[in-house]
């Protein structure tokens, strides 16, 4: 019995040791290439990605022509993942469904029957529920895939073939755009007129170097399917065309439409492109709600088969385009649209590619695709020619080869080998073409033989014969034409500029979906509207209780009048207002946020948490609340005595956050906010010592911790204001009487000295009012 041993270097071969950092990198870099190459990245030649050009080949495998009949999209799906895209069927069918989608595509590739999404941004219906078929625009695309126009690759398993790249009869990759996101690298490619882009062909094809302004010319910029109209620059778009990179600003077309009464309304009849209608409506909705935009009333969807958007304004007196200009700041009524074009240049390499280079490879793509059509046909006409000088032979020999095919024994063999003398010259020397056969004296090849074997008996009359020598005439006459263009660089661009007016009269601007839907306009910018501009100006009284809901009441009420809150809770700031003004909010956290008096809850309710309005923390109380007064100046303190100036204009926030003003840290807290009134600033501790010194001992700052201004051994700040020395200081007895004190010496010291006991009558709560 043989002893089972295992060789020891057997393992040794199978392990591979290397750096983990070298396996990461170039496992990852194998990774990101095949989703750049396969994925993500569109080819400059025909415009598409694998998926999109196996979708356009498994149709046309289907047959299913622009003219013919629909096929359920689920097998079409189901074909292209079975032979050509080993990856998920939704991903295929959300693919070829963006295909046929009018208000995606500038030129829709694949036909639809069913639904297959809208603008509004809802799904296609599944894939067992629609039909779908090739366009014409398809058809375009594919059209030489059989004369060996492109090179074919095996499929993931090898048992099938499929395009490299499709011929491509028009520059598809603008023309429909395209985008995708790599790794380390995305593409954004907007789509644009065939009518425009055949015309910078042709003009490059005449004149090779021809300047990007020059281009500009024939390709002024995208064209979009949704419409709209373009408001970026010309010097950018030029730049943007030059350098592959940039970005397009796209506002919304709409008209003003009259009313009874001298009321108007605005109709969005076109929106942006790839921008959801359904989104749009809620976002302007939004603005409506919280009264962002307040001269602007209410938004209506009276959309059917048309885009048709009706916006009301707040009141006739309204400038139509300072509205429109304050829609475009804040919605998708104006969008810009990035442009990158990073594309795959021959398939292999990804570059970001100018307007130029782009049109460059497409013209040498079809160059080739010419080119290699050409071949093909000749290869055709010289195999047809072969045969047809066996035919000629055949007729001028009819009783020989009747006579060999019936006794015979090797028929096919007796016709190669027999000589057929100055009959085969005469036959061929008609013309300076060299049949394969000559190479063989007056015999016939194997190819003729076996064309004449199976040639018809009812074609063995003279009519026949007289038909043929036509046939090999004309074929003569195109082959020397295919010779020309071979060798001639100019007949090519000749024959590709011919075909390319040919596809601009299918798909140009005098066909159904050929001319330009985006237009151009300046941008005209709209002047900055002061929000108070725009709100009708009304009395209010602000009401906010001790747990922080906010509501405005309408006109100004009695402050002392008894209002009515939610259970286990009270009011605390109450004061008169006017909706054009702005209310401030200081939390303890030092932090001012800004209210629209305008945006206040109404109040006829108990209206809603301040904490919904701005983002004020749930540990964070309010100190104060009150209306804003831009000339005005505030005192703001810290229970741990420290404090400062600021102006109040500069506190006012522009975001929800906030902004903060007094730098505070736990457990110190803002304790006070005061408008700034007076001469002094007097200020009272825990301790009950009361401190009087001038306000200019104080520095006015934006933000800060402050200065010290009150000395404490124990506790901290209770109260501080200002007032005016000559007037005296007062405050509130224990028996509600108003007390003033004049003399204030005793209590004047230098700001951040410890100060002297409260006077006889002052209030328990250490509070001056």
């Amino acid at each position: 019995m043989a002893n089972d041993v295992t060789d020891p270097n057997m393992d040794d071969e199978l392990n591979i040791s290397e750096p983990l950092r070298t396996a990461l990198g170039d496992r990852y870099l194998t990774y990101a290439l095949s989703t750049i190459m396969h994925r993500a990245l569109p080819d400059a030649r025909d415009g598409l990605k694998p998926v999109h050009r196996r979708i356009l080949y498994a149709m046309r495998e289907l047959r299913l022509a622009s003219n013919g009949g629909f096929r359920k999209s689920a097998k079409i799906s189901g074909d292209v993942m079975g032979n050509y895209h080993p990856h998920g069927d939704a991903a295929i069918y959300d693919a070829m469904a963006r295909l046929a989608q009018d208000f995606a595509v500038r030129y829709p590739l694949v036909d639809g029957q069913g639904n297959f999404g809208n603008i509004d941004g809802d799904n296609p219906a599944a894939s067992r529920y629609t039909e779908a078929r090739m366009t014409a625009a398809a058809e375009a695309l594919l059209e030489g895939l059989s004369e060996n126009a492109v090179d074919f690759r095996e499929n993931y398993d090898g048992t099938l073939t499929e395009p490299v790249v499709l011929p491509a009869a028009f520059p598809n990759l603008l023309a429909n755009g395209s985008s995708g996101i790599a790794v380390g690298m995305a593409t954004n490619i907007p789509p644009h007129n065939i009518e425009e882009l055949i015309g910078a062909c042709l003009h490059l094809i005449k004149a090779p170097n021809a300047r990007d302004e020059t281009l500009l010319e024939h390709v002024p910029g995208p064209d979009f399917p949704t419409g709209g109209i373009i408001v970026e620059p010309r010097e950018t778009i030029l730049e943007a065309y030059r350098t592959g990179k940039g970005g397009f600003r796209l506002r919304c077309r709409y008209e003003v439409e009259p009313l009874d009464r001298g009321m108007w309304q605005i109709v969005v009849t076109e929106i942006p492109y790839q921008v959801q209608k359904s989104k749009l409506i809620e976002k302007l909705a939004e603005l409506i709600q919280l009264k962002k935009i307040p001269i602007l009333a209410d938004v209506r969807d009276e959309s059917a088969d048309d885009v048709r958007i009706v916006l009301e304004p707040k009141s006739k007196n309204v400038d139509a385009d300072v509205l429109m200009g304050m829609l475009y700041r804040n919605s998708d009524l104006e969008v810009r649209f990035s442009l990158n074009m990073n594309v795959l240049i021959d398939g292999l390499t990804p570059k970001v590619c100018s307007l130029k280079e782009v049109l460059r490879a497409f013209l040498d793509h079809r160059r080739d695709v010419l080119q290699r059509r050409s071949q093909h046909r000749m290869d055709k006409i010289d195999h047809r020619l072969e045969v047809l000088e066996g035919f000629i032979i055949a007729f001028l020999n009819l009783d020989r080869v009747i006579d060999i095919i019936r006794y015979d024994d090797d028929p096919k063999g007796a016709l190669m080998h027999e000589d057929w003398g100055q009959d085969f010259v005469r036959a061929t020397d008609e013309s300076d073409y060299r049949s394969p056969s000559r190479d063989n004296g007056t015999e016939l090849s194997e190819v003729q033989a076996e064309a004449i074997l199976n040639m018809r008996l009812r074609s063995l009359r003279k009519l026949e014969e007289i038909e043929l020598i036509r046939e090999r005439d004309a074929l003569m006459e195109e082959r020397a034409g295919l010779e020309d263009l071979l060798e001639n660089e100019d007949v090519q661009w000749s024959a590709i500029a011919d075909q390319l007016r040919e596809t601009r009269k299918t798909f140009g601007a005098k066909s159904e979906f050929g001319a330009r839907r985006t237009t151009f306009a300046e941008a005209g910018e709209v002047e900055d509207v002061p929000l108070e501009a725009m709100i009708e100006r009304e009395p209010i009284t602000v009401v906010c209780s001790k747990m922080g809901w906010i509501r405005a009441m309408s006109g100004h009420i009695d402050l002392t009048r008894e209002l009515k809150f939610k259970d286990g809770d009270e009011g605390r700031f109450i004061f008169h207002a006017e909706t054009t003004d702005k209310v401030l909010v200081l939390g303890t956290n030092g932090r001012f946020y800004t209210l629209q008096a305008s945006a206040l809850p109404g109040g006829r309710g108990m209206g809603e948490p301040v904490r919904l309005m701005v983002d004020l923390p749930q540990d964070v109380e309010i100190l104060s609340l009150f209306t804003h007064a831009p000339d005005r100046k505030l005192l703001v303190a810290s229970t741990a005595g420290d404090g400062f100036v600021v102006a109040e204009k500069d506190v006012v926030a522009q975001t929800r956050s906030g902004k903060q003003v007094l730098n505070v840290k736990d457990p110190v807290k803002a304790a006070i906010c005061k408008p700034v009134t007076g001469t002094h600033v007097a200020v009272v501790g825990e301790n009950r010592k009361v401190l009087v010194f001038p306000i200019d001992e104080l520095p006015e700052m934006g933000r800060g911790k402050g200065v010290r201004l009150q000395k404490y051994k124990d506790g901290g700040l209770s109260d501080a204001t200002t007032f005016d020395i000559a007037e005296g200081l007062s405050w509130l007895d224990p028996a509600g009487r108003t007390r003033t004190e004049t003399q204030l010496a005793e209590w004047s010291g230098k700001r951040a000295s410890a100060g002297r006991m409260a006077p006889r009558g002052f209030p328990r709560d250490n509070k001056f009012t």
